[in-house]
């Protein structure tokens, strides 16, 4: 698993985002490590929806109707995305592999350093 679908698992995993709110909230998860663009992002969705991680709703107001505010700059309908069990399952697994991983160069005497926030987007996998 990419750092950057990771990082949209847990984006996702504190509820339903639009695309622009998923950019920031991966961007201060990571503070700053993982900023994707666009291109990434909407790749990165697709390619977890296809995997069942994720799915697409419609953005609706507290009536249950479609939200007039919904669209986005070029009149297009904003698309939210919510996780799937299998899409938290999959952060889980990723987050216990991780922790192996960190466990194993911590028992090796490699200790993390202090992350840098001017990573860009050509990081995020």
């Amino acid at each position: 698993m990419t750092p950057a679908i990771f990082a949209l698992l847990l984006a996702l995993a504190g509820g339903e985002q639009h695309g622009y709110a998923l950019m920031s909230d991966v961007e201060a998860l990571t503070g700053g490590l993982i900023r994707l663009g666009p291109g990434t992002l909407y790749r990165s969705l697709q390619r977890m929806r296809v995997d069942g991680l994720i799915v697409e709703i419609e953005d609706t107001n507290d009536s249950g109707h479609i939200d007039g505010d919904s669209y986005d700059r070029r009149g297009e309908r904003r698309r939210s995305y919510r996780l799937t069990d299998r899409g938290r399952e999959a952060a889980a697994e990723e987050a216990g592999r991780l922790s192996v991983l960190v466990a194993a160069a911590e028992s090796r005497g490699i200790r993390a350093l202090e992350t840098r926030t001017d990573h860009t987007e050509r990081h995020a996998g």
